[in-house]
């Protein structure tokens, strides 16, 4: 008997590219479970992320300005929207599978710490082992959301979330099999990252008055345009003609293009990111971070998810719990447990 789904995912084989990953085709999911009878695979797991509560935490997590006071500063969620815009254009154009790539961009960022990369510095060096976000981005999907049975989301999505990230040197193209993305649709997640996030730290950094028009490398903004829409249209261009040009066989981009993508990059590492005036609150943060980790290791009892606790450890559950915390919650506990209340006289 014929249902909405599979009538999709008939459409899918139509109208998608060869090289597109296809729902009916998917890996599987850690855990079998029935089908929908109207979404398909792809569309089900971008629905989960959508309504999951790490999610909507996102909004309260730093990109890079701590508690900025202006309204249009970017938070991890915004910054999250903005790849999922840029990601779902390539790949349209690509005749991709749009779902799959929206559902990994929505869910790359879900492990990320409170105060930015800065809280993620301070984890690596706290927890034993390290901590990187998109490996805590994974366990959330596979094990904390949904009480602890995880969103049981599809292969495709969790490798793609799994092999996004590229650090402070890493290309977001030509990595090696072991470090790229299968499927095409999240590899192209991978390089929406770098163009949404280069761009609107920028923006960010000329709102915050880190940066002048006149301190953008000339290089990289002659190539790619002065605006912030120049260059995301010349980036993704890019993207679209090159990929093309090689026959989807993995996504792409021109030589230039990418060295001044990763110079401006290299330049906002330099100015904004490990800039003194950007980064001075982060030195507290990390003082809050290290207060919490030693305060929910003396009490793990009164913090900690005590299942996690007697399966994998002290350490484990600390990070999960610290690295969920939004920026605002993580300051609030640290009042809460360090800073003195002031007595008052009753009568």
């Amino acid at each position: 008997m014929s249902t909405i789904r599979k009538d999709l995912e008939a459409r899918e084989h139509e109208w998608l590219a060869a090289q597109a990953a296809k729902s009916d085709a998917s890996r599987g999911r850690l855990r079998p479970e029935p089908e929908d009878p109207i979404r398909p695979a792809f569309q089900r797991d971008r629905d989960r992320i959508v309504h999951c509560k790490a999610f909507r935490r996102l909004k309260h997590k730093t990109q890079v300005f701590f508690s900025p006071a202006g309204d249009h500063y970017r938070t991890r969620l915004t910054h999250t929207l903005e790849v999922s815009q840029i990601a779902r254009t390539v790949t349209k154009v690509l005749r991709l599978h749009e779902e799959l790539t929206e559902a990994i961009a929505l869910g790359h960022d879900l492990g990320h710490t409170p105060f930015g990369h800065a809280g993620e510095r301070v984890l690596r060096q706290l927890i034993p082992g390290g901590f990187n976000h998109y490996e805590q981005s994974l366990r959330i999907v596979d094990r904390l959301e949904n009480d602890g049975r995880g969103l049981n989301l599809t292969w495709e999505v969790r490798d793609g979330i799994a092999k996004h990230s590229k650090g402070k040197r890493g290309a977001p193209v030509g990595a090696t099999d072991a470090n790229r993305s299968t499927a095409l649709e999240g590899q192209v997640a991978r390089v929406a990252d770098i163009i949404a996030y280069v761009n609107h730290d920028i923006d960010d950094a000329l709102r915050a008055g880190l940066l002048a028009e006149s301190d953008l490398p000339t290089g990289p903004i002659d190539l790619l345009g002065r605006t912030t829409s120049e260059r995301i249209g010349r980036l993704v261009t890019d993207v679209v003609e090159q990929t093309l040009a090689a026959g989807l066989d993995q996504v792409r981009m021109g030589d230039g293009v990418l060295e001044a993508l990763l110079g401006l990059r290299a330049f906002l590492f330099d100015t904004v990111y490990e800039n003194s005036d950007a980064t001075s609150e982060f030195h507290k943060a990390s003082g809050i971070l290290g207060g919490l980790w030693e305060k929910v290791h003396a009490k793990p009892e009164a913090f900690l998810d005590q299942q996690i606790v007697d399966d994998e450890g002290v350490d484990v559950a600390a990070r999960d719990f610290l690295a969920g915390m939004t920026d605002r919650y993580a300051v609030g506990l640290y009042e809460q447990l360090f800073i003195p209340k002031p007595w008052v006289e009753l009568g």
